[in-house]
């Protein structure tokens, strides 16, 4: 699992009070958990007819187990003739916009090679797709489909307003995804709909502020974010949790210990 870079500047957009750095994942691992969750991104290649130009595709991919993009694609689209005379391409992935607002959600841009995958590779490319795109056994055999393999040479995050960054391949294939990625959506509807108060009271201990609504905007292994309504206007906070967390049972467990410890000190300071 990848950790986070001590020497890595701060990544989260904090608008509170100024507080020492709180450790986050890293970009790379960031990505990786993004690219995980997503199966159809947007694939741009340079474009055959009118050269110099990129050609824009709506692409299923699956990962290999390295985290690089496969893509079962025919011989007659666009995209295909266009990778066989440049091999260069891009491929953009995005989370769903969070509560209408495209900007403020997650995306990466992975910048490499789109080539054949090698007949020795290309039993376990099929295996790797067919897990994540099953109606695509219809025709994966057919004579005119092969598999192409991105093979990232660099790679750019955005995780909202004010938090981006390059990431090297190396450090890419490197990360894994969040252990909570497939849960936190659960987590955050939970947390939203039900502990909004619990939330206000763990952001005026942790964060040093006084609001009157709070959203959890993300959750991770290591701590959540909060969107908070203050008398100053909305502000943003990263909250880590008391220990590193894995499933969805742990963050429950620590989000209850920290809300009773927040309780206890400001009953102790009434």
């Amino acid at each position: 699992m990848s950790t986070t870079n001590a020497a890595e500047p701060r990544q989260h957009a904090y608008t509170g009070p100024s507080l020492p750095p709180i450790p986050e994942p890293s970009h790379a691992e960031r990505v990786r958990t993004l690219v995980s969750l997503t199966s159809i991104a947007m694939l741009s290649t340079m474009s055959r007819k009118h050269p110099g130009f990129p050609f824009g595709s709506l692409m299923p991919y699956a990962l290999d187990p390295e985290g690089r993009p496969i893509f079962l694609i025919s011989s007659m689209a666009m995209h295909t003739q266009n990778l066989k005379q440049d091999p260069r391409a891009s491929l953009f992935i995005n989370q769903p916009p969070v509560e209408g607002d495209p900007l403020g959600a997650a995306r990466a841009t992975l910048v490499g090679h789109a080539e054949p995958v090698p007949a020795s590779e290309v039993a376990a490319a099929r295996e790797c797709y067919l897990a994540r795109h099953e109606n695509s056994a219809y025709w994966v055999d057919f004579p005119d489909f092969s598999f192409f393999r991105l093979q990232p040479l660099d790679l750019y995050y955005v995780g909202g307003f004010g938090v981006m960054g390059w990431i090297t391949p190396d450090a890419y294939q490197q990360a894994s995804p969040d252990p909570l990625a497939l849960v936190a959506p659960d987590i955050l509807a939970h947390m939203n709909a039900d502990h909004s108060d619990a939330m206000i009271l763990l952001a005026r201990v942790h964060s040093q502020l006084e609001a009157t609504e709070a959203t959890m905007t993300s959750v991770d292994r290591l701590g959540f974010s909060l969107r908070l309504k203050t008398a100053e206007g909305m502000k943003g906070a990263r909250i880590n949790f008391l220990r590193e967390v894995a499933t969805a049972q742990e963050t429950r467990q620590i989000l209850v210990e920290m809300v009773r410890q927040a309780r206890a000190g400001a009953d102790e300071r009434t």
